[in-house]
């Protein structure tokens, strides 16, 4: 991706957004948005409770608590499953290393129609999520050295398992923005952007934080 590809990204996705468990930005805005590795190292998770949740399938969310800190909760994986990842990965990746992959990252999406797919989701669409709106621009010259760019929903694996591998994420420079100008339009060019490990600093950068239910607004927090 070159310089002024970016700027072309930055102006069709002004903003990012992250679904996040209801009730946590006052915690997300204390201690940065973390992945789930993060999460676990923060709360100090050991073996063998730690590779089931960063390395297993999670069908349902998991709850975290450690002395000193609020209840935290590792949202569930259910957009995937192990068939589905064993019939779309290499033949060198196994379910748990994507899943390991995945986990590494904190995730946003690039438009509010593909979170709206999310939220809207029949797993989803009953609850309340805090949602963060997050400035494109601020965010990527904070944390571009730190930036995967994805072309895919990584984390979903129905009805269609896409083909995927760890090629399926590319830093700012080497993403092939021109190759999906071609075939997707505005919005569609990059699904995905992740940071690694977390965003320590993801206050500086967020716009509104708003609770959501479907893709209704149901109160503003911030």
């Amino acid at each position: 991706m070159t310089e002024e590809e970016l700027e072309e990204l930055i102006a069709d996705c002004p903003t990012l957004y992250h679904m996040a468990e209801r009730g946590s930005w006052a915690s997300i805005k204390e201690r940065g948005l973390l992945s789930t590795s993060a999460l676990l190292d923060l709360y100090a998770v050991q073996e063998p409770l730690r590779s089931g949740i960063e390395r297993q399938h999670r069908p349902c969310g998991v709850g975290l608590q450690a002395s000193g800190l609020p209840r935290a909760v590792v949202r569930d994986q259910i957009p995937m499953s192990d068939a589905g990842l064993k019939r779309c990965l290499p033949g060198h990746l196994t379910p748990a290393d994507w899943y390991g992959l995945l986990n590494a990252k904190a995730f946003f999406w690039l438009t509010e129609g593909r979170l709206h797919k999310l939220t809207g989701a029949k797993a989803y669409r009953d609850r309340e999520h805090d949602v963060l709106e997050v400035d494109t621009r601020s965010l990527i010259e904070a944390h571009r050295d730190a930036i995967w760019l994805c072309p895919m929903n990584s984390g979903c694996t129905k009805p269609m398992p896409h083909p995927r591998d760890e090629s399926t994420f590319a830093r700012i420079s080497d993403y092939p923005y021109e190759y999906w100008r071609g075939k997707r339009s505005k919005g569609e060019r990059t699904v995905e952007l992740a940071v690694d490990y977390s965003v320590p600093d993801i206050r500086d950068h967020v716009r509104r934080v708003v609770v959501k239910q479907g893709d209704v607004v149901v109160s503003v927090i911030e």
